[in-house]
């Protein structure tokens, strides 16, 4: 496997100043549904099967060009970064899932638990297990490209991952919850990967090869590029949407997404630690070592905010928690992508 050596392309104007889009997103939510409330309220009420058809067509928007961006043929070369793959699968489903249930446990049953009352707490605590259980799609390309890691490795992890979140994110995340003392309805939840990871997988499986079949080696790099400003405005109106239903509790307890937002950050820094050491002692490729980390590190947030929307509402400490998420986590990645190229070092440069 060649490592890329080229320098690394900047963050885009929306990537780059993500969390600053998601403030004033949030921001404008509040507002609006300070003034508004009838128009959030009418929005609600477009269900079907607890799925919110507003949040469906945007959170569509957000993951089905991600998802043509995945190709699996790369799933040919999986023998080629062995230890790679075996620290990203063993991190992101047998590990980072039940250390953010844990977190949350702790920080809202005991650390903030006079803050906060006890089915928010509950709820906090479903959002974040959310989180934990999806890993990374497409931001982890943006961060495996800033630290000069391996284009082939990145994608072969993503395909893996997707596939593998297939079948465990329903059962992992029903257990999770279940530790959590929060009931889970089963059919939602299914209805909810299929409609957010396996339609979109397979919708995005199929455009892709059809543009591949065009006989144009750009064509899917130019669709991606067209669909991306939808994709951020997907992004920005379900923000603009949540936050629109949160407007009344945020007001209220403004404190409580800084609460959120401390166990959200331990558990980045948390999982990095654990996966960046396993590299180093394993003596992988800095090339490898980097993406390995860091796609654990992110989260799938476009599919944890769907999930918890459908699960438990739009106006939910669930919700609300994922989108937290989305706040952070610019930041946060970008100090881990400044750390991980400054330990550079530590690894053989080389497969």
């Amino acid at each position: 496997m060649t490592a890329i050596t080229a320098e690394p392309k900047p963050l885009g104007l929306f990537e780059r100043y993500l969390t600053v889009w998601v403030a004033l997103a949030i921001a404008g939510g509040i507002g609006l549904g300070v003034v508004a409330p009838g128009l959030f309220a009418t929005l609600a009420g477009w269900e079907v099967a607890k799925v919110n058809l507003v949040v469906a067509v945007l959170i569509w928007v957000m993951i089905y060009p991600m998802m043509v961006s995945v190709d699996f043929q790369s799933l040919r070369r999986v023998g080629l970064a062995s230890k790679g793959l075996t620290v990203t699968l063993v991190v992101n489903w047998l590990i980072k899932p039940f250390t953010m249930a844990g977190l949350g446990v702790l920080f809202f049953e005991y650390v903030f638990r006079d803050l906060v009352n006890p089915q928010d707490a509950k709820e906090y605590i479903a959002g974040m297990i959310l989180l934990g259980a999806a890993p990374c799609t497409a931001m982890v390309f943006v961060w495996s490209q800033l630290t000069r890691g391996d284009a082939t490795y990145t994608l072969v992890q993503v395909s893996v991952n997707d596939i593998v979140m297939i079948f465990a994110f329903a059962p992992i995340v029903a257990l999770l919850l279940g530790v959590a003392d929060v009931i889970v309805p089963w059919d939602t939840l299914v209805i909810a990967t299929a409609l957010y990871v396996v339609l979109p997988l397979v919708a995005g499986y199929v455009t892709r090869r059809q543009l591949e079949a065009s006989g144009d080696g750009m064509a899917v790099d130019r669709f991606v590029a067209t669909c991306k400003p939808w994709t951020i405005l997907g992004l920005l109106a379900t923000v603009v949407l949540l936050f629109g239903f949160q407007g009344g509790t945020i007001l209220a307890q403004p404190f409580v997404i800084l609460l959120i937002a401390v166990p959200l950050i331990l558990q980045s820094y948390g999982i990095f630690v654990i996966a960046y050491v396993w590299c180093r002692l394993w003596r992988m490729p800095f090339t490898v070592a980097a993406p390995a980390a860091l796609i654990g590190t992110s989260n799938f947030f476009e599919l944890a905010v769907a999930v918890a929307i459908s699960l438990f509402g739009l106006n939910s400490g669930a919700a609300l928690a994922t989108v937290v998420g989305v706040l952070v986590e610019v930041p946060v990645m970008l100090s881990l992508v400044a750390i991980a190229n400054r330990t550079r070092h530590w690894f053989p440069q080389q497969a």
